[in-house]
């Protein structure tokens, strides 16, 4: 076994503050070899960042300091070096890509001077030179055209591009170690599967290690090499990906895999970790965890669990009492759980309203959004972004109805349109019975009330100025919901809020004072106040972690159960997708191209584009790690709304594209009542690959 490039040992950081130190990082050790990857995995707050931060000695000060630790690279201590050294060392030994691409690019240099810089400063290049390495790296992570985008500014790229720019700008320096936090977060499955290949491949070639910062389990598994699952500021499990996919040893490891949605579990809750990461100003008597575990007793509020290798396993170490042979004799014998299973409680009448109900509660025909695209002096109209250019769907009451994509496919613009926040170009929006498109002033007003909308950023949606009562009380009194009697409205909102799993007098604090999953709680119980039939939910967990997102769904689940309520789910995470909706539709480039039941969509995928979604999933099998077959690459990016390909839309990116496709759109093919695809292979019963 070769020797670690980078070894970590008891690092601490903490931030003074007029109280008890926050300790960030408190005692982290861990090693990375050459050409590996070294998953580092919790939910947010834990100190995965800080880490990496500490590392690279970019803590931020004067609050933020590291009080103690060693970080060993290439036999030298980092944390001696002084900061000149440390320029010589950041961007060339050591890079990092930064979570958010946009906040980490420079919106006034080019990406090319971007580059150019790290060539300049680590490898000496310039002129000619430096230019030829700049695209040659720009055609290595994927850009289209280097030699006509390297000239372009941030703002010209989409998310995904911005990510691959920061690769390359990272990979610039040739650097023996790369930190990649959260370098997938915001992307599509079809542009994260394209990352990750592409990290693998320089791996491959170049022998570069890689510390990959993440809270999602499916690119550990389909990445990692080893992984840590870190815990309010220290790591509490490390081991080899197979052997802990196979069989995870800390409460907290457990809890988060039966955290996953999965199809399997569609009539269960998922199991969720009560409370929050613990205030990292505390001081801790024992087990950090316990206040959260269901296996703890008294020996873990007293006595911190010490690190423990598992019993014939060398390289599996867990910090928990239930491994430590000294003390897990001694623990009560604990009621049956079900952490270890991957499934909470069976659901009250499951889907019993969704099941039953075949009343259209919504109904929606070619709807079209199209913007105008004004330029000179005069702002004439030379064109239009069609973000919505014929959409078909209908939602039943108590069910709900996915709708997948990618992003920049109009899935977002599609929610607005049906809830007459963008008045539609054209098309049709029936919501029982009434046609919205037709309603203007008091008389859309009145069906506010039918039908609400919760956003993707919880924080951004709720006014910091104003306390949770006087949020949730503002739409009641805009619709006369509760009547004039504050008194009245404020029990109701107590109510609400306990019905979303919240303290009643959470309503007398602000916004800033909850954590992201309380935020969206919140969002939901604005939304219920006054008393809707359709909620819109635009991606309402692709933020959250996932033992926060479990609690969203779950309440989602039970909301549904309850009340009869219909949901437009918008989302581009599939496995989501598949544990709660009940109908399926994908959109690309602001067409519907297959629409079914969950059924239908996840298992028998019809048309090319839902198939390439499908493929670039990860599915993590207990035990098994990662099964992901062959991976359909979409070759370049979703085409502009402003000028889409004649023909159909699709056919620039698809491996089966035939002229006629070139040449006009292909219509519906049913292929059973509630399965249809728009595509030519499939109205001729031509085979397409994965089919079935």
């Amino acid at each position: 076994m070769s020797e670690p490039l980078l070894t970590v040992e008891e690092l601490r950081t903490w931030f003074e503050t007029d109280g008890e130190p926050v300790r960030a990082v408190d005692g982290v050790s861990f090693d990375i070899r050459r050409g590996e990857t070294f998953a580092l995995l919790g939910e947010s707050g834990c100190g995965k960042s800080m880490t990496a931060l500490s590392l690279m000695q970019l803590v931020p000060g004067p609050a933020g300091r590291i009080v103690g630790g060693r970080v060993a690279f290439a036999g030298r201590d980092l944390l001696r070096h002084s900061e000149m050294a440390m320029r010589s060392v950041r961007g060339n030994r050591i890079a990092m890509i930064f979570q958010e691409p946009m906040t980490s690019l420079n919106p006034v240099l080019t990406v090319g001077d971007q580059i150019g810089e790290v060539l300049r400063k680590h490898r000496g290049l310039k002129g000619k030179a430096a230019r030829e390495r700049i695209l040659e790296l720009l055609e290595a992570v994927g850009i289209p055209a280097p030699a006509q985008r390297w000239q372009d500014y941030p703002h010209q790229l989409s998310g995904g591009m911005k990510q691959r720019i920061m690769i390359a700008t990272a990979l610039a320096g040739e650097p023996d170690l790369l930190i990649a936090d959260e370098p997938t977060t915001a992307l599509d499955v079809t542009i994260q599967a394209q990352v990750l290949k592409l990290l693998r491949g320089i791996q491959a070639e170049t022998g570069m290690a890689m510390l990959l910062i993440t809270h999602d389990l499916g690119v550990v598994s389909e990445v990692a090499d080893r992984v840590a699952v870190m815990y309010a500021g220290h790591i509490v499990e490390q081991a080899p990906v197979k052997q802990f996919f196979a069989a995870p040893q800390h409460p907290y490891s457990q809890k988060l895999f039966a955290s996953l949605p999965r199809a399997d579990r569609r009539d269960h809750a998922l199991a969720v970790i009560e409370g929050s990461v613990p205030r990292l100003n505390s001081v801790f008597a024992g087990c950090r965890f316990a206040e959260r575990c269901e296996y703890a007793w008294q020996t873990c509020r007293e006595v911190p669990p010490r690190w423990t290798v598992v019993e014939q396993a060398a390289d599996h170490g867990v910090r928990c009492h239930l491994v430590d042979p000294t003390y897990r004799e001694g623990r009560p014998m604990p009621a049956e759980k079900t952490a270890g299973t991957g499934a909470g409680a069976p659901l009250q009448g499951p889907r019993v309203r969704a099941e039953r109900s075949t009343e259209s509660l919504l109904s929606v025909s070619d709807l079209k959004v199209h913007f105008p695209v004004r330029k000179g002096l005069l702002r004439r109209t030379v064109g239009h972004v069609r973000a919505v250019d014929g959409v078909d769907l209908e939602i039943a009451s108590g069910r709900t109805l996915a709708l997948v994509g990618e992003s920049g496919c109009g899935k977002t613009t599609v929610g607005k349109g049906i809830l007459q926040l963008l008045r539609p170009t054209a098309g049709s929006v029936r919501f029982a019975g009434d046609e919205l498109t037709r309603l203007r002033g008091e008389a859309l007003r009145r069906h506010r009330s039918d039908f609400q909308v919760v956003f993707q950023d919880p924080f951004a949606s709720l006014n910091p100025r104003m306390m949770v009562a006087n949020i949730i009380d503002e739409g009641m009194v805009a619709q006369g919901v509760g009547g004039k009697d504050e008194g009245v409205r404020r029990r109701r909102i107590a109510e609400l809020l306990e019905q979303v799993g919240l303290a009643a007098d959470a309503m007398y604090r602000y916004p800033h004072e909850f954590s992201g999953g309380q935020r969206q709680r919140i969002c939901i119980a604005r939304a219920l106040a006054v008393e809707p039939k359709l909620i819109v939910c635009d991606e309402p967990t692709s933020a959250l972690d996932v033992s926060v997102q479990a609690q969203i769904l779950n309440l989602l689940r039970e909301l549904q159960n309850q009340l009869g309520l219909s949901y437009l789910f918008i989302t581009h995470n599939l496995s989501v997708v598949e544990y709660l909706a009940h109908e399926v539709a994908v959109m690309y480039l602001g067409r519907i191209v297959e629409l079914g039941t969950v059924a239908e969509i996840m298992s028998a995928p019809r048309h090319p584009y839902t198939q390439a979604l499908l493929s670039a999933v990860p599915r993590i099998e207990r035990g098994e790690g990662t099964e992901r077959g062959e991976v359909i690459r979409l070759e370049g990016e979703l085409p502009s709304p402003v000028n889409p390909p004649a023909g159909c839309h699709f056919h620039p990116r698809c491996p089966y594209a035939m002229d006629e496709c070139r040449r006009e759109y292909p219509g519906t093919s049913r292929l059973s009542d509630t399965h249809q695809v728009k595509c030519f292979l499939v109205g001729r019963g031509e085979t397409v690959r994965g089919e079935g």
